[in-house]
């Protein structure tokens, strides 16, 4: 008999096992579909002895202290800023969020200060009485030009939708600057898993509450093994059967690449915006890892329809669909719904990690530990 049953061994399922072990002293079974544990974070030697991110790359960035501090407990860091370079169609490479440097190389101009690039961007700016679309968001703060040149295609391969079509929060993700600041995030804390994030993952669940079944679909054990509450950080719409239909998300394909040469691109990522390659981008993992070997291994990603679900599709109508499911796992007892997937929610690493935490202390509030139950049934006989 376990405590709890947990499906899916990635950060929201992980960080919850560990709590809910460690903390609480209750038995834990965590069980994953894939043969292994970490989720799409999870990386690994390739045949060259280099390490990669199997899911394509995940770099870890927060602002919240709470997060970091937790993640520290079974981690040690590597400092590593990420800088990403978009490849336009004459081979022409800028930084990617647009910046100052941007502005310059692609317009041969010599901007020096921001009220010069803010006020380049409001010379080209479109009215939009409201924003609603990823469309908006950009043409509305930078004008038509660079919409066109760096979200109007890249969002289409990633989304399969034309940005005038998307919720405006896929592209307010990106920030557009008017300074020479060439990192893609400016949280607080960024930072690499010292020794990798499978590592990072084994530790905090290397618990001896914790058993660890991969290779195990919940489909195939949920009338075999014996658990009291569960937690699903799967689709939300697999866990009801699919009863209102299928919740929309992107895919992606990996096409992994060791090549004899020490370095392939100057950067860790290297975007491709342009509709006339079917990728988005490639990604270069010793840029990330600080490995030092004599070869090197990239990872170039195509989106697809079909395959794993990685991205919900944000638009009105799978909002509207995702809250019927909502409703219904909102009702359903001694299940807790957490992460990307159970949520329909498009989390960096670092919410679902907060989300997690979140959702122990809200166990933690309402559930009564084992120990506790006993007791109190035992009083009652």
């Amino acid at each position: 008999m376990f405590d709890w049953l947990i499906v899916g061994a990635g950060f929201a399922g992980s960080v919850l096992a560990e709590r809910l072990a460690s903390v609480r002293g209750e038995k834990v079974c965590v069980i994953d579909r894939r043969d292994h544990i970490g989720g799409n974070a999870y990386d690994e030697l390739d045949a060259a002895g280099i390490l990669i991110h199997r899911y394509g790359p995940h770099i870890f960035h927060t602002n919240s202290e709470a997060v970091f501090a937790h993640l520290s407990q079974f981690t040690k860091w590597r400092a590593y800023e990420h800088r990403v370079l978009a490849r336009l169609a004459d081979g022409m490479l800028v930084p990617m969020p647009i910046n100052r440097t941007t502005v310059n190389r692609l317009n041969a101009l010599s901007l020096t200060t921001e009220d010069e690039v803010e006020a380049f961007f409001s010379a080209r700016a479109e009215a939009v009485p409201e924003i609603r679309t990823s469309e908006d968001v950009v043409v509305s703060r930078v004008g038509r030009k660079l919409y066109e040149t760096f979200f109007r295609g890249y969002t289409r391969k990633q989304w399969g939708l034309d940005p005038s079509e998307l919720d405006r929060s896929v592209t307010s993700r990106v920030p557009t600057r008017a300074d020479n600041d060439d990192r893609y995030f400016t949280d607080t804390h960024q930072f690499m898993p010292l020794d990798g994030y499978t590592a990072m993952f084994a530790r905090m669940l290397e618990h001896p509450n914790i058993t660890v079944m991969t290779g195990t679909d919940y489909a195939a054990v949920k009338d075999k093994l014996s658990f009291r509450r569960m937690v699903w950080t799967g689709p939300v719409d697999e866990f009801f059967d699919f009863r209102f239909g299928k919740l929309p998300y992107r895919s992606l394909v990996f096409q992994h690449e060791t090549h004899d040469r020490e370095w392939f691109q100057p950067v860790g990522t290297v975007n491709f915006p342009g509709e006339e390659v079917p990728f988005t981008r490639v990604s270069e993992y010793k840029h990330l890892t600080g490995q030092v070997h004599p070869k090197t291994s990239v990872t170039y990603e195509l989106p697809a329809a079909e395959g794993d679900p990685y991205y919900p599709v944000p638009r009105p109508e799978n909002a509207a669909l995702y809250k019927q499911y909502e409703a219904l796992a909102d009702a359903t007892e001694n299940v807790w719904f957490v992460g990307r997937l159970a949520t329909y929610r498009y989390y960096n690493m670092d919410q679902v990690v907060a989300q997690a935490l979140a959702t122990f202390k809200r166990i933690e509030t309402a559930v009564p530990r084992t120990g506790d139950e006993a007791s109190a049934v035992a009083a009652a006989d």
